[in-house]
């Protein structure tokens, strides 16, 4: 059988090893230590926010986004509809319940007319959201600015889920800079790993003292083991954040060579009319493009998104339906969903392609062979 070539594997540099000996050679493997709080001075240069929180994962950090923002039982949060669940399942945590939005086509994120909308039928409804969480799908910049604004009109705290989205930008300012607080993740399939792990980032210092306080279980400032409140074991190790510090200083290559690959990508299927890419709006939007995604018109097009899946899984490549909906989700069903169909639509005809920043020139070729004889030869 042909080698794996998978959708988005982790790419090491050069520095990781000599930050992990570091940690080893000082004894420092416990959770905590210097090198979790030079990645966070790191990450805090690196995106020009005042404070950051170095976590277990991503979704700790929206957990505690939530926590902090004192989302409890019977409250709401607006989320968007087309993510991973992740975004969605702390909300529940939390004993909230998701309000799901649609998505608007160019960027594929949240709706700013639906975001209004559902707010002002929640408040009509005395639910008014305890805050909203708006995702960069695929590393694309939401239209922030909008979404801000509608935000800030009803006074509805902004967390931004930046998952996806390290090193993307909106009008020159890092996703993730925007809302009161944002999160990053950097697990294994992301753009820099530290194998499992995620950040909570904010220019409020209070929000992430607080966050820094319940990730290590909250323990109060005493000689004994003392808990005035609820905490949780989410900091990252010291060992880690060795990996995270050797990936950042590899990033701006990362990024440069996802770009390159959609570049490519676009130069095999940019002309064929149906297929369509995941497209940066205007020069205001910077997309790190961490995975490549296409849409396929079966009207135009003779094959579909499913047909090509299973081209290259015969080809032991690994290709990935976008992001199912949250509102299509069993768990999520009942959930309100403000609608306009796009994100459906996108679900239906899309597929995420091979993206790695280490994929080799051998790799490639497979992949083309597969898009060629599927999408050029075939037709």
């Amino acid at each position: 059988m042909k080698d794996k070539i998978w959708l988005s594997s982790p790419h090491m540099g050069e520095s990781e090893q000599r930050y992990i000996k570091e940690a080893f050679d000082s004894n420092w493997i416990a959770p905590l230590g210097p090198n979790v709080t030079a990645f966070e001075k790191e990450l805090s240069q690196y995106l020009n926010v005042d404070n950051v929180a170095a976590l277990s994962s991503g979704t700790a950090a929206i957990h505690l986004a939530l926590v902090i923002l004192g989302v409890r039982i019977g409250d709401e949060v607006i989320s968007s509809s087309f993510t991973f669940s992740a975004t969605v399942n702390p909300i529940v945590y939390q004993g909230a319940t998701p309000v799901l939005i649609d998505s608007e086509e160019d960027s594929w994120n949240m709706s700013p007319e639906l975001l209004e909308e559902a707010i002002i039928d929640r408040v009509s409804k005395g639910k008014k959201p305890k805050a909203i969480i708006i995702v960069h799908l695929y590393g694309m910049p939401a239209k922030i600015d909008k979404l801000l604004d509608i935000a800030n009109k009803f006074k509805i705290p902004v967390i931004e889920d930046a998952a996806e989205a390290l090193g993307s930008k909106y009008k020159g300012k890092a996703c993730g800079s925007f809302g009161a607080m944002g999160i990053l993740s950097f697990n294994g399939n992301k753009i820099i790993t530290t194998s499992g792990g995620g950040a909570l980032i904010s220019n409020n210092a209070g929000y992430i003292k607080k966050t820094k306080f319940l990730s290590t279980q909250a323990r109060d400032n005493a000689p004994h083991y003392q808990h005035s409140q609820i905490g949780y074991n989410y900091r990252m190790s010291n060992v880690l954040a060795g990996i995270g510090r050797g990936q950042l200083e590899v990033i701006e290559e990362r990024i440069k060579r996802r770009r390159e690959i959609n570049q490519w990508y676009r130069e095999i299927l940019g002309n064929i009319p149906g297929i369509s890419f995941q497209t940066e709006p205007t020069n205001q939007f910077f997309s790190n493009y961490w995975l490549t995604t296409i849409t396929i018109d079966p009207n135009l097009v003779k094959t579909d998104c499913e047909t090509l899946y299973l081209a290259f899984k015969n080809e032991n490549i690994e290709a990935r339906p976008l992001w199912k909906p949250m509102h299509l989700q069993p768990i999520f069903k009942n959930t309100p969903y403000y609608k306009n169909g796009i994100c459906e639509n996108l679900f239906n005809n899309g597929l995420c392609l091979p993206s790695g920043s280490n994929m080799t020139i051998d790799e490639m070729s497979r992949i083309k062979n597969v898009l060629e004889w599927e999408l050029l030869d075939r037709r």
